[in-house]
C-alpha cells in the first residue's frame, strides 16, 4: 500500500507539474516538425539497444534528441514530444508495451517527457546543462523504478525484494546511459545550436 501511494503522489505530481510548465506553448508548424524530428529519433535510437548481464539494456544515445530540444529550442515543446513519444512507443516498440493501463500514467508518460527538464535551468551555463540533466535522469529513473516494483515484481531474480531488483536493474542500465548522455551534452556546442535554432525560429 505504501509503494501505491508514493507512486500515485510522484506520478501526478509530476503530470500536473509538467503540464504547468507547458503553458503558453504553441503548437505551430515550425514547433511541430521539431517535436516531430526529435520525436522520430527517440524512437528509432531507443530501438537500437545493447544488453546488459542484468536483463536491462543500454540504447543509443535515445536521450538525447529530447534533452537537446529542451536545451537549444524549448522545455515546453520536449515535454510535450515526451509524452507524444511515450504513446507511440506503446505501439512501435515492443519492450514499450504496457502490462496494465495504469503503467501509461507511471512510466510511458514519465520516461521521455522527463527528458525535456534537461534544459529547465538554461543552457548557457555547463553547470546549467549538468544539473538540468542529472535532473531529467533521476525523474526517469525513479519512474522506471517504481514501475518495475509494481508492475514487474513477477521478474524479480530468486531471493531479490521487487524493491532491490528494480533499483539494480535500472541503475545498471541509467548510470551509463546517463554518463554517456551527459558527456555528449556537455561537449556539444549548445550555445551554436541555440543561436541556429532560434534564427532558423525566425525565418
Amino acid at each position: 500500500m505504501t509503494t501505491l501511494i508514493i507512486t500515485a503522489g510522484f506520478t501526478i505530481a509530476y503530470l500536473a507539474v509538467t503540464a504547468w510548465l507547458c503553458r503558453g506553448l504553441k503548437l505551430n508548424a515550425r514547433n511541430l516538425a521539431m517535436g516531430g524530428l526529435a520525436c522520430a529519433l527517440t524512437l528509432i535510437l531507443s530501438a537500437i539497444k545493447i544488453p546488459l548481464p542484468t536483463g536491462a539494456a543500454i540504447t543509443c544515445g535515445s536521450w538525447i534528441p529530447l534533452m537537446l530540444l529542451a536545451l537549444v529550442y524549448d522545455s515546453r515543446l520536449a515535454f510535450v514530444s515526451g509524452w507524444v513519444c511515450g504513446i507511440l512507443a506503446m505501439v512501435l516498440l515492443p519492450a514499450w508495451q504496457p502490462v496494465h493501463w495504469a503503467q501509461i500514467f507511471v512510466e510511458h508518460l514519465v520516461a521521455f517527457s522527463c527528458l525535456g527538464y534537461a534544459g529547465v535551468f538554461g543552457s548557457d551555463k555547463k553547470w546549467k546543462v549538468l544539473a538540468g540533466g542529472l535532473l531529467a535522469i533521476l525523474l526517469r529513473f525513479v519512474g522506471q523504478v517504481l514501475s518495475g516494483v509494481i508492475f514487474f515484481s513477477q521478474n524479480a531474480w530468486d531471493g531479490w525484494s521487487a524493491w532491490g531488483y528494480s533499483l539494480t536493474y535500472h541503475l545498471s542500465c541509467k548510470i551509463p546511459e546517463g554518463i554517456l548522455t551527459l558527456v555528449i551534452l556537455m561537449i556539444l556546442p549548445l550555445n551554436t545550436l541555440k543561436k541556429a535554432a532560434k534564427g532558423a525560429a525566425r525565418t
